[in-house]
C-alpha cells in the first residue's frame, strides 16, 4: 500500500491535479480539505504520512494550519504549495516546520521528487 497522503487546498482543480499526479504513482489520498480548519480536523482524524497545503485560503492560511498540525504532531511531515514565491513565506513556512516548498502551477517531477524526498 503506498504512503497516505491528505490533500488541502481551497482550489477544488488544484486538489484534483495533485491527487491526479499522487494517485498515478502509486500514493493513496486519504483525504482533501479545502481549508486550514478542515486540514487539522482531517489530519486527526487520518492521520496521514504527508500532507501538502496550500498557504493562501479562506478560514484559516496554510502557515496557521500546519502549525496548529505540529501541535498535534511534531513530526508532521507537510509540504507547502503556493502560487506564490514569495520569500518571505517560504521562510516563515520553513521556519514553521514545512519540509518543502513546491510552487504552482505544478509540474508533476517536482511534486513527485518534494514528496519522495520528505518521506524517505
Amino acid at each position: 500500500m503506498g504512503n497516505r497522503i491528505l490533500i488541502v487546498d481551497d482550489a477544488a482543480f488544484m486538489r484534483m491535479m495533485i491527487k491526479d499526479i499522487l494517485s498515478k504513482n502509486g500514493y493513496q489520498i486519504v483525504g482533501e480539505a479545502a481549508d486550514g480548519v478542515q486540514a487539522i480536523e482531517k489530519y486527526k482524524e487520518f492521520v496521514p504520512d504527508l500532507v501538502t497545503m496550500d498557504i493562501t485560503m479562506p478560514e484559516m492560511d496554510g502557515i496557521t494550519a500546519l502549525k496548529e498540525i505540529k501541535k498535534v504532531n511534531p513530526n508532521a511531515k507537510i509540504i507547502m504549495c503556493s502560487a506564490m514565491g514569495q520569500q518571505a513565506m517560504v521562510i516563515d513556512a520553513i521556519q514553521a516546520g514545512a519540509k518543502d516548498f513546491i510552487v504552482k502551477p505544478f509540474q508533476a517531477e517536482r511534486v513527485l521528487e518534494a514528496i519522495s524526498k520528505t518521506l524517505s
